[in-house]
Parts: C-alpha cells; structure tokens; sequence
C-alpha cells in the first residue's frame, strides 16, 4: 500500500512540533525549579546572616554601652531630683550655704515680697526649673537673709546668684522682657544649658543672641 507523501510529511512535522513543545515545558520546568532553590538558598542565606548580626560583638557592645548610658542618665536625673533640682523652692537663710554648695549649678534669686519685679522674675525662673534639671533655681527672702545679702553686697532687687543678674539692667532694662531672654542670658554665662527650642520660639531666641554678640563686640571696641 503506498503511502501519501503529503500524508507523511504532516504526521512528521507533528512529531517534530510535539518534540519541541515537550522540550520547551522540560526547560520551563526546569527554570522553576532553579528559581525556587536560588530564593530557598537565598533565604536560608539570609537567615543565617540575620544569625551572624545578631551574635556580632561589636553589636552587643554597642547595646549595652547605650543600656548602661540611659541607665546613667535616670541615675543622673533621680539623683538631681533629690537635690532639689527640677522645681523652683523657697529656702531660708540657714539653708542657703548647704543649697549652693550642694549642687554643681544653683540659681538663688534674692526678692523682695511686695516688690513688682521680683514677681516677674519669680513667673521667670519658675518656668526655667522645669525645662533645666542641669541646674537648681531657688528663691530667698532678701528680708530675712540679712547676712547674705550684705555679704554678697547685694544693693538691687531682684538679684539672681550665683550668676549674678543685678535689676533689669541685662534684661533692657524693661518689665517685658520674655522668659526666652532671661534663658539665653543665662545660657551665655554658662549656669544653665541649651535645650532644642520649638519653631515658633526659635526666631525670638536668635535675635536674643544676635542682639548680645552685637553688644559684646560694641563692647570690645569700646575697651581697646
């Protein structure tokens, strides 16, 4: 029985088209798989870094200089907290010498009971307890504190010790001056350290500091 050539040819191509479909699904298949052990490995791979890092030495380290460093500073603030510091107190006279030798940075203001300016200068400093642990703000009534008061010859109230602040003089001399510019002058003689400021304070707080740089290089001039 002869068989047609046309017949034949077809049937082969078939055969050759199905060989290459197997193929291609063979190398599919193929593909998958390596992709699927190339992101096991890759993950395994991963852990086992994660592992490394987190027996790292330098890593511990690194964690328990910081626990110990926060461990301080609680240390540090619960230790000047029992100072006093944090809140601005009255003291008396026969406390005075055991306050200011107590504490590294103490703020003693020296007031007058019925004088104006002492009140504003007491809402002043009551604020700046708050914000500054670093230092202690206390108050003494200058009345009763006779010996102080000519001992560290104070002629002027309100007078704020240790760093002395005389009047209004450093402040211009006015009744509105703001708490910002008590706490920069401050800042400047070294009792008390600057904090971050909010936006809405900051521009208030460096004119305050480019009006004091302006005065101290007038100053300086004026000496040489």
């Amino acid at each position: 029985m002869a068989m047609d050539p046309d017949a034949v040819k077809s049937t082969m191509q078939n055969l050759a088209f199905g060989n290459v479909m197997a193929a291609a699904a063979r190398n599919y298949q193929k593909e998958v798989l390596a992709q699927e052990k190339a992101q096991t490995s890759s993950s395994v791979n991963e852990e086992v870094d994660l592992d490394e890092l987190m027996d790292d030495p330098e890593l511990e380290k690194l964690h328990a200089d910081r626990i110990a460093a926060l461990k301080r500073e609680a240390e540090k603030r619960q230790s000047l907290t029992k100072k006093g510091h944090g809140e601005y107190r009255e003291i008396t006279e026969g406390d005075f010498l055991g306050e200011v030798t107590g504490s590294e940075k103490v703020i003693c203001h020296f007031y007058h009971r019925e004088f104006y300016r002492c009140k504003i200068m007491d809402k002043h400093l009551k604020s700046l307890a708050t914000s500054h642990l670093d230092a202690k703000f206390v108050r003494l009534d200058a009345e009763n504190a006779p010996f102080f008061v000519t001992k560290l010859g104070i002629k002027t109230l309100p007078c704020v010790v240790l760093f002395r602040l005389v009047g209004f003089q450093d402040l211009g001399g006015k009744d509105d001056f703001s708490t910002r510019k008590l706490e920069a002058l401050l800042i400047k003689k070294g009792i008390i350290e600057e904090t971050k400021k909010d936006d809405d304070e900051e521009g208030e707080y460096d004119e305050s500091r480019r009006r004091t740089v302006r005065s101290s290089a007038n100053h300086d001039s004026d000496s040489e």
